[in-house]
């Protein structure tokens, strides 16, 4: 069962929680869903420190990263822009090498296609080879954790691959 986007949150240590907040805020990604979750954010650090969302809006991004990496829980949507915000604003090489060798058509590790068919095991094992002989374990780990959280139809076989390695 793959974990929920707020779960992988919670399961952060805080330093990393403080890097994926900041990319969330920091994103220069425009929609309606974002402000949204910008907003319900900032309602959620502020009562938190019984503040006003209005003074928390004004503090500088690292200040508010700071806070919101200090709330152990978040909603899953919430979770998941940050989680996505993050990925899209720090690593892309890690997402450009994984969809290489998946064999997935991307831009600077951006899906290109509207749709795409969930990969095979073997291929989902030469993604995961790939990634763990060039980046850190724990953002491997993240990363894939991401993507099965937030899209299990087509990642799902991550799951399975990763309990094998467990």
């Amino acid at each position: 069962m793959p974990q929920a986007p707020s779960k992988i949150w919670k399961d952060l240590p805080v330093d990393k929680r403080t890097a994926v907040a900041d990319a969330f805020w920091r994103t220069d990604q425009t929609s309606e869903d974002i402000d949204a979750q910008r907003a319900e954010a900032i309602v959620s650090i502020a009562q938190r420190l019984n503040f006003r969302p209005k003074s928390l809006q004004a503090l500088p991004i690292e200040r508010r990263a700071k806070q919101l990496a200090h709330l152990p829980d978040v909603s899953d949507t919430v979770a998941a822009r940050a989680l996505i915000a993050y990925h899209m604003e720090t690593k892309r090489p890690m997402m450009a090498a994984f969809l290489d060798a998946v064999g997935i058509a991307h831009e600077d590790g951006v899906i290109t296609a509207d749709e795409i068919s969930p990969p095979d095991a073997a291929r989902l094992k030469a993604g995961i080879d790939a990634l763990r002989a060039a980046f850190p374990d724990d953002d491997v780990r993240l990363y894939l954790a991401t993507l099965v959280a937030l899209d299990r139809d087509t990642w799902g076989g991550l799951e399975d691959l990763e309990g094998q390695r467990a």
